[in-house]
């Protein structure tokens, strides 16, 4: 026997309105075999992926709630559901053992990364005709004008600090994992700069191959940035040879600047690559004064690891980690359907004529990660935008596919 997980699935039982020997009896193994199951997440090792597919069987069969399916698939129930056709015609049967069930693939142990990024799809214009969506709802280019933009608390929060940094010279460092909304702020922002034609210069050294070392790729050095500063703030002028010439050049040109009545952002992207020493150097440009003034604001926008990186038990970094505040962006959650709304509306459509009143628990549920072997205590969330904006495409299409009328918690179980 393998124990995937040790987890009770009692409640989900219940929840199915089945007994301890009705599911033994339905999953065609014995009452101590569904016991050891139930009560310890413990699959038999000679069928696992037969038993697997029967559970998923009867979870299908029994129109099992999302809360259900979580449960068993913290349990290590790696097979997913088939979704019933409205027509007439019959799902296409498999024979295992005694026993006629949905044919399932038998899906794979998830990474947390390969769950972290789903795999990505687009509306198919199938699902695009027959719920009537717009291509870029959930697209790469679905933001268009700052108005397309939640700003939830967390996100109006961040906003501020991005934009104290820039007005007010602060230090600031943006960490999420990947698709959780670091660069549409980092984005709205800079809009936001446009439109309102605020006197805010932001400099952007160019991240492309950024790597921690030379051997992994190119590290930005502090001279780098210096570049980026002078080309920003006097484009074609040559840049110093010297070190302290060429502090010297920045320290005027960006005072001079200041008092042309500018304010100045410096900005870094992927900043969860940089090296250690240029993260250091950081502290010379951001104690550039004019008498009690900074000359710059700086800010820091990378994946997770900026965490790790900006931690201040390190010693090397610990005097620009005291200047710094630190924002991790938290996933979605409790603003699920505040996001989802507001995506219907901005795009023209009624969310509730397009997701069942049981869609958002289930999406939640559904973007919860066990580890493998791990237990439910072990789950972590995540519910960021890009993903939800996956999951949302892959619900949509594959309840097109089979002329669903509405994604609910049935459509989001069986992706």
């Amino acid at each position: 026997m393998t124990a995937v997980a040790t987890i009770d699935l009692s409640p989900a039982l219940a929840e199915l309105g089945l007994t301890l020997g009705a599911f033994a009896r339905a999953m065609h193994i014995s009452k101590g075999v569904a016991h050891r199951l139930v009560k310890g997440g413990t699959w038999p090792a000679r069928s696992v992926a037969q038993t697997q597919r029967r559970a998923a069987a009867l979870l299908t069969e029994r129109r099992a709630p999302a809360s259900a399916w979580a449960a068993f698939r913290a349990a290590g129930l790696y097979v997913e559901r088939l979704l019933a056709p409205k027509s007439s015609k019959a799902p296409p049967m498999v024979q295992i053992g005694e026993a006629s069930v949905p044919a399932t693939p038998e899906s794979r142990h998830e990474t947390l990364e390969d769950q972290m990024l789903l795999r990505k799809e687009t509306l198919s214009p199938e699902a695009q005709k027959h719920f009537g969506l717009p291509r870029s709802l959930f697209g790469l280019d679905d933001i268009q004008v700052r108005e397309d933009v939640l700003l939830t608390a967390q996100m109006r929060y961040v906003r501020a600090a991005l934009m104290d940094a820039a007005q007010n010279n602060g230090f600031v460092a943006v960490s999420g994992e990947s698709g959780a909304g670091k660069s549409t702020l980092r984005e709205e922002m800079e809009e936001r700069i446009r439109e309102e034609r605020l006197p805010i210069i932001v400099i952007k050294p160019w991240p492309h191959g950024m790597e921690p070392t030379e051997s992994r790729g190119t590290p930005l050095r502090a001279g780098h940035i210096a570049e980026a500063i002078v080309h920003a703030l006097a484009p074609g002028v040559g840049m110093k040879s010297s070190p302290q010439a060429r502090l010297t050049q920045i320290y005027e040109l960006l005072k001079s600047s200041r008092s042309a009545g500018y304010k100045h952002l410096l900005l870094i992207e992927e900043a969860h690559r940089m090296p250690v020493p240029t993260l250091k150097h950081l502290k010379n440009f951001l104690e550039m004064k004019d008498g009690l003034r900074r000359l710059m604001g700086i800010a820091l926008i990378g994946q997770t690891e900026l965490q790790t990186l900006l931690s201040d038990r390190n010693p090397e970094v610990r005097e620009i980690v005291q200047r710094c505040e630190q924002i991790a962006l938290e996933p979605l959650d409790n603003d699920l359907e505040a996001y989802l709304r507001h995506k219907f509306e901005r795009a023209g459509l009624a969310m509730d004529q397009l997701l069942g009143t049981d869609a958002v628990d289930a999406i939640r549920a559904r973007l919860v990660v066990v580890p493998r072997g791990g237990s439910g205590k072990d789950g972590k969330s995540i519910c960021y935008p890009q993903v939800v904006n996956n999951l949302m495409c892959r619900a949509f299409n594959g309840a097109a596919r089979v002329s669903w009328p509405r994604v609910d918690a049935q459509v989001i179980a069986g992706i």
